[in-house]
């Protein structure tokens, strides 16, 4: 490590101004606050508060959290390959490396396209390099189908960071989730190759890992299965045709998106995020408080018509995306609501929109990225009411006093 400081200390003034390289100087500062911690102090005389936890601290815890998930993930896209071809035997670390084959190359896309996106702009502007898409980078391919094509998920991504994040100003300015608005433009600007039974289970052999499926094969989701279940029973069906308890939905092993499947491994990013102090417990608690109250109340008013109400109110919390919408999305501090009060009913508002969406829309059995997506435009109003009640109150104390 030494080496590598006096490298960068050598050539370092290269790219200061002045520089022969100067108009790189923000992919150097880019590379060199991403390996070592800035040595530079404030040096005006206003009093200053330092914390260890910078932005840069708070990414990697993230991306830590996420872990689980895409560890889970790798395995749950290996087992699903082998189920759906009719195997019986399940070795680990073959799956294992087919998921970590499977999902690689989208890893790439989003990193290569975002932060080269993000590096350009950056050098446009002549500003620092953030580090806000080392989330955004790993959250788009959890989020997705893993048959997702690459290109799709290329212009998505370029879409996303352009004109939700950069636009605005970049890391800190944006109104919307970004990895959110690839997983929206993904879906409605290919609907065709966004759904259906097939997209979210893999295919096709990798290096020589896994099975080709047939053309005719089917990989419906739990929530796939519900939003076209006909009949007074809902029973749900993994890929063998055996029936799905809640315990498989809360481990993980159904069809999904990558990352999406294991309430479990949510549980434990969501354990990380609260001990290091990042993420709202009060958002995470709202929005899980809101998706069982309206999971109450569509179960309580069932109807064949709407196949969801038939689900319990804790089934509705461990299918889709909803557990992880409630830790990683809906508590992203750049577009979740910021005040005390309004944490809660930003929450409220996400878990009750994710099972009012997808219980009465057939058409879009996945309501947490349309909940998480309101929230975010809702946000900056619930807040400023939130501000403005206090301010009210206030000025009655005050006036009452007088």
């Amino acid at each position: 490590m030494k080496t590598l400081r006096k490298f960068l200390d050598s050539v370092k003034p290269h790219f200061e101004p002045g520089g022969k390289l100067q108009s790189l100087h923000s992919v150097f500062d880019g590379f060199e606050t991403f390996l070592y911690t800035p040595n530079s102090t404030s040096k005006a005389g206003a009093v200053n508060i330092h914390d260890s936890l910078d932005s840069k601290r708070i990414m990697i815890i993230v991306v830590l959290a996420l872990m689980p998930c895409l560890l889970f993930g790798m395995y749950n896209t290996g087992y699903q390959n082998w189920i759906a071809a009719g195997a019986t035997e399940f070795p680990f670390w073959q799956l294992m490396a087919y998921g970590f084959l499977a999902v690689l190359p989208r890893i790439l896309v989003a990193y290569v396209v975002g932060l080269g996106i993000e590096f350009a702009v950056a050098q446009w502007r002549r500003e620092e390099i953030q580090e806000g898409f080392l989330v955004t980078g790993i959250l788009i391919p959890l989020i997705c189908p893993i048959e997702t094509p690459l290109w799709m998920l290329a212009v998505a991504t370029a879409f996303s960071v352009i004109f939700v994040k950069e636009v605005f100003g970049g890391t800190g300015y944006n109104v919307f989730n970004v990895a959110l608005v690839t997983r929206a433009f993904l879906f409605f600007a290919y609907p065709a190759q966004m759904s259906g039974d097939k997209v979210f289970v893999a295919s096709g052999k990798i290096l020589g890992l896994g099975h080709n499926l047939p053309d005719g094969f089917t990989g419906a989701t739990p929530l796939g299965q519900i939003a076209s279940f006909t009949g007074d029973k809902l029973e749900l069906l993994n890929l063998r045709g055996d029936a799905i308890s809640s315990l498989d939905a809360f481990i993980g092993l159904i069809p999904g998106s990558f990352g999406e499947t294991s309430t479990l491994c949510i549980l434990i990013g969501a354990i990380i995020l609260l001990v290091s102090g990042i993420a709202s417990w009060r958002i995470m608690l709202s929005v899980v408080a809101g998706g069982l109250i309206m999971g109450w109340v569509a179960n309580l008013f069932h109807t064949p018509t709407y196949p969801a109400s038939f689900l319990s109110p804790v089934d509705q919390l461990l299918y889709g995306g909803f557990a992880f919408a409630a830790v990683f999305m809906a508590t992203d501090p750049v577009t979740a609501a910021r005040t005390g009060a309004g944490k809660y009913v930003y929450g409220l508002l996400v878990g009750v929109m994710a099972v009012l969406i997808r219980t009465y829309n057939n058409g879009y059995p996945e309501g947490a990225m349309l909940a998480v997506l309101l929230g975010n435009a809702l946000a900056p109003l619930i807040d400023y009411c939130v501000v403005q009640l206090n301010v009210s109150r206030r000025n009655s104390r005050l006036r009452a006093r007088a």
